[in-house]
């Protein structure tokens, strides 16, 4: 039986306020982020169209496993989600980690209750293309409209319209833009856009559930009494493998030093081809060798852009048209969720069309220091795990080992908190109160003095630096 995840203590699933004002947006692309935007957005009362130039909402995504942390699994809660997300994914509980091409136990990393329970949410892993259908279902349930098989050719100059590909033009008060980090929309706000390589590709598949059973030695990596995530360590490679959803399938990435891949999932291997890139792994990786189809992608990075405001005032970035993560990592999906949380907070407070730069300024202000710093992290991660042999590597697996055999997770809560026990609503509600009130009252107070005076008020740029 798969275990549900956990409420949140101190907030459960709520209606959402709703905004004053209720105004149209137009989010541009329909993957995780253009659908959770809708989500969000509509659980507050504004109108949502999401076009999505693809002929359905999960594209490649179908053969793709991610893990869920507890900052992104607590804002499902959050949003009544709970039930829908435990009927797609499967709680994992902990991180069995070894040595890449020995399989000695390096640590076991068991997620502690009463942390997972202080931070709202749980490790949750599933299928992506469930999570996009999951967003769109509720969407729907919810009153977004969506197209698919709509491509965006132009977006107006005051970024107030957008035209279609079949000559269709529609308004907007606000566009949204979900379409990635090589979408339209990030090329409008930043045009000069350079790739880099992080040093590193991903070999990513999916493994059947019955081919993993069929083999003893590879059923001990979902026959646990603790669901678990398995990471190896090794020399300029490293691996992660996970259960994704109630059937247990088995999503798999293999990690090497970068030779030249191209971006984008298009390159399938077969397991000859594969072969010679696990070669001297630890007997269980070699049979996923044997088992596997994997895409092949190179992990690639890009700046983030100066701003995620468009000068108009009326276009914002989202997901990985603001802050590109490469695959394969964890905190990713995280941080689109937390952009569609905080971006659909702040406009519950709207009352005047007047607020919309402010609130789109401040939603860059809550989120780009966050999305930074995690991807600094996750990518830092990866690294952290293929270090080549050495002193350095000997020293961590010995230190990672000393832990094991301390059996301590006393630090883990103190370690993890900022991560983990992030509050996207929260943020943006504090955002509120310091900030945005502030200005109401600065307005209400300039336009007093103004009428005992006879005078208009003027327009103030209240973006935050």
């Amino acid at each position: 039986m798969n275990k549900r995840p956990l409420p949140h203590p101190s907030r459960t699933h709520e209606s959402a306020k709703k905004a004053t004002l209720l105004i149209r947006f137009v989010v541009i692309g329909g993957g995780a982020a253009g659908l959770a935007c809708a989500v969000a957005l509509r659980r507050v009362g504004h109108r949502v169209i999401v076009l999505e130039k693809g002929p359905d909402f999960v594209g490649p995504s179908k053969h793709r496993g991610i893990r869920m942390p507890p900052n992104m699994t607590k804002i499902f809660n959050y949003w009544g989600m709970r039930d829908k997300v435990g009927e797609i994914g499967v709680v994992t509980e902990r991180v069995v980690m070894s040595r890449l091409e020995t399989a000695y136990l390096l640590g076991i990393h068991c997620w502690e209750r009463e942390m997972l329970l202080e931070a709202g949410g749980e490790f949750i892993a599933l299928y992506h293309s469930q999570l996009r259908l999951m967003l769109l279902e509720t969407a729907l349930e919810l009153g977004a409209e969506t197209r698919i098989n709509a491509e965006v050719v132009e977006i107006a100059e005051d970024c107030r319209s957008i035209r279609l590909a079949c000559g269709e033009v529609l308004e907007a008060d606000v566009i949204v833009g979900a379409d990635g980090s090589r979408g339209m929309c990030r090329r409008l706000v930043i045009p000069q856009d350079p790739p880099k390589g992080t040093g590193i590709m991903l070999f990513n598949s999916i493994i059947p559930a019955d081919r993993i059973h069929a083999d003893p030695e590879l059923r001990t990596l979902v026959q646990q009494e603790q669901v678990s995530q398995w990471a190896w360590f090794g020399h300029d490679r490293a691996s992660v493998c996970f259960p994704v959803g109630p059937s247990k399938d088995l999503a798999w990435y293999f990690f090497v030093r970068d030779q030249g891949a191209k971006e984008g999932w298009d390159d399938v291997l077969t397991p000859e081809q594969f072969a010679p890139y696990v070669r001297g792994s630890e007997p269980r990786l070699q049979k996923l060798a044997r088992l596997a189809r994997p895409a092949l992608t190179r992990m690639m990075v890009r700046d983030f852009p100066e701003d995620w405001v468009h000068d108009t005032g009326r276009l914002v970035l989202v997901g990985s048209a603001a802050h590109p993560f490469p695959p394969g990592i964890i905190y990713g999906p995280s941080m689109s969720l937390e952009d569609a949380s905080v971006l659909a907070k702040l406009f519950s407070h709207l009352r005047d069309e007047e607020q919309i730069p402010s609130f789109l300024y401040a939603f860059q202000n809550l989120r780009e220091g966050r999305c930074m710093k995690n991807r600094l992290l996750d990518v830092s991660n990866i690294q952290f795990m293929m270090e080549p042999e050495g002193e350095g590597t000997a020293r961590r697996d010995m230190m990672m080992r000393a832990k094991h055999d301390q059996d301590s997770n006393v630090a883990q809560w103190d370690h993890n908190r900022e991560l983990f026990g992030y509050d996207a609503e929260d943020e943006a509600d504090n955002w509120w109160v310091q900030w945005g009130l502030l200005q109401e009252r600065a307005k209400a107070s300039q336009w007093e003095d103004d009428k005992h005076l006879g005078l208009f008020s003027l327009d103030v740029d209240v973006r935050l630096s």
